[in-house]
This record gives structure tokens, sequence and C-alpha cells, in this order.
């Protein structure tokens, strides 16, 4: 073992006990997953061993019992989550079987799994894109109204499809147990002037650094600009609530939900449009302006190419949509 040279000086510190250091310890290792995470992968977790026990098999994943399990469970849900299934399973079982990760890895297993998603495949139903027109409807609607829970729901969407942001990065989960305020918007972090707004978004789901993003939205020129939208409830918002930290605030003073969000959503927009919507419409309208795809990944803080699920107009009219905005030559 190096030493470090006696020329080099330590700060003093105050040594812990073995018993600070299991608990400290033991924070950490439970800080890893996000408890929606944690929520999903418990649920896989019994999920299989259930399958163990009707099936009379020992808990132990072996490669057999993986496929075989695969080939049970694809049968009751979608070949396309037992993915997600056996990433929860490996990871809450890892502990105790070391050897799971390289059984799931193993070509029985993966082939089965492969072979399950030919034998169940079914046509992906996605929600469909919000269009940049069907927000100036909104607005059309919401922008006079005295209800301060309006002029909430207005920037919300505003700022979801411009930002491309991910509804549960705007609002609280519904289940009390989900809710983290380490997640929520600050005001503190809300800065405006008259080209752009711009906040910082906490940790998020993609965020592997665990260091947030800063999120900046610009002004369009529109009768129903989203900068004017989101700095006219801001000063509003200041008016009401100047004590309170966070920066997206319903009428009674809480953080927006999941559930108020959809309701609201759905008065509007009834015809198979979800909290997706906005992200995936904010995508297709960057697209159809002829923004690289490159940009459009960075802009939506999306870790790799399957964002490209989110640009939903047919290529055949987004090339005629990019074709129609070219300067004519004539």
């Amino acid at each position: 073992m190096n030493l470090p040279p006696p020329s080099s000086r330590q700060p003093v510190r105050e040594a812990w006990s073995r018993e600070r250091l299991l608990h400290e310890r033991n924070i950490a290792l439970g800080s890893v997953l996000e408890p929606s995470s944690l929520s999903s992968y418990t649920s896989a977790v019994q999920s299989y061993i259930s399958f163990c026990r009707s099936h009379d098999f020992p808990i132990d994943p072996t490669t057999d019992t993986l496929s075989f399990y695969i080939v049970y469970i694809c049968h009751f849900i979608k070949p396309k989550s037992v993915s997600s299934y056996l990433s929860g399973i490996c990871n809450q079982l890892e502990v105790f079987y070391p050897d799971i990760r390289r059984n799931c890895a193993h070509p029985i297993v993966k082939r089965t799994l492969k072979g399950c998603k030919k034998i169940h495949n079914s046509v992906a139903s996605r929600k469909r894109p919000l269009q940049r027109a069907e927000l100036t409807e909104v607005f059309d609607k919401l922008h006079s109204s005295a209800s301060f829970d309006d002029q909430l729901f207005l920037v919300l969407l505003y700022v979801g499809f411009f930002a491309l942001m991910r509804l549960g990065e705007l609002v609280f989960p519904d289940k009390l147990e989900l809710q983290d305020f380490r997640k929520v918007i600050m005001r503190s972090s809300f800065i405006a002037d008259d080209d752009h707004v711009e906040f910082n978004l906490p940790t998020h789901k993609a965020d592997r650094t665990f260091e947030g993003n800063r999120i900046l939205v610009k002004s369009t020129g529109d009768r129903d600009d989203p900068v004017k939208i989101v700095q006219d409830y801001v000063r509003e918002r200041d008016h009401r609530f100047p004590g309170l930290p966070h920066l997206w605030v319903r009428s009674d003073g809480s953080v927006p939900t999941r559930s108020w969000f959809i309701r609201r959503l759905r008065a509007f927009f009834s015809d198979n449009v979800a909290g997706h919507s906005l992200r995936s419409g904010g995508a297709t309208w960057l697209a159809s302006l002829g923004i690289p795809v490159e940009l459009i990944q960075a802009i939506g803080r999306w870790a790799s190419e399957s964002f490209k699920i989110y640009i939903r107009t047919h290529p055949v009219l987004l090339t005629a949509l990019l074709f129609s905005q070219q300067p004519s030559t004539a």
C-alpha cells in the first residue's frame, strides 16, 4: 500500500463507528433506485417468485428457470415489457445469486425472449402528439381566465411542449410514497428576459450524473408566445405565493399532480392524448421546422436515439413539410 508522503497533510476528521458506517452505506445503497423504479422492480421479483413457487422450481435463477419464466409470463404481458422485468429481477436478486446477470445474458435466455417477441408481437399503441395549432386553441380559451389553476395548466402545457419535458418533470406523482421534493423545480432557479425564460431542472431519470439540467424556452414572437405565458404566470404566482419555494403552484399552494394535469388535458383533448403527447408533439414540431435530429435529442435530454419514436409524423408527410417551408428559387 502506498502511503502519502509526510509532507501531505490531511485534515483531521472524526472517526466513525462501524454502526455509523453501516448506517450511511445503507442510506447510499437505498438511494440508488428511484422510488418508482424500486416499486416496479419489486413487482417483477414478486412475479418471478410466484412463478417459481407455482411451478415448484427453486428460486435460483438458472438459465432454464429464467427461460421458462419468459415463456410463461409472455402469455400474460407484452414481451417488450419482459426485458424490464428481467432487469428488476437481476437488480433485486443479484445480492443472493451473483451469477444472475450472466445467466440472463445466456443465449438460451436471450433467444427465448426474442422468439416470444416474434410470436406475441403486437402493433405499438402510442398516444398521438399534440399539434402546435392545438396549443393556440387552448390559449384562446384560457389566457383571459380568472382561474389561477387555468393559468398554471396553460403554462405547463406550453413549457412541456416547447422544452420537450416529460410530464413527470413538471408535476408530482399521484402516489404519496413516490413524491420527492428534491425533484421539484424551484422558483429561485427561474430567470427571464424578453427573449427567453430558463430554470433549473433537478435530477431526473435520464440524468446519470445527478447534476440536473438548465431548461430554456425561447420566444417565438407569436401571439401565444410561450415566454410571455410563463412570465405572466410567474408574475401572478409571486403575487399570490411569495413565500413558497416551488415554481409550479396550484391555487391551494400545492404542487400540481399528474392526475390533476391529465384531467384538465382530457377536457380539451379526448382523442388519444396523454402526458407524452406534449413531449412528442414538441419533438415533431421541431422536426417539421427542419431542426437537426441531434439538436432535438439534446433539447429533449435523450440519452439514446430512442427519442426518434417521438417524432410521430410519417416520414413522407414530414418531408413534405420540410420542403414546403424552403424558400422558392423561382
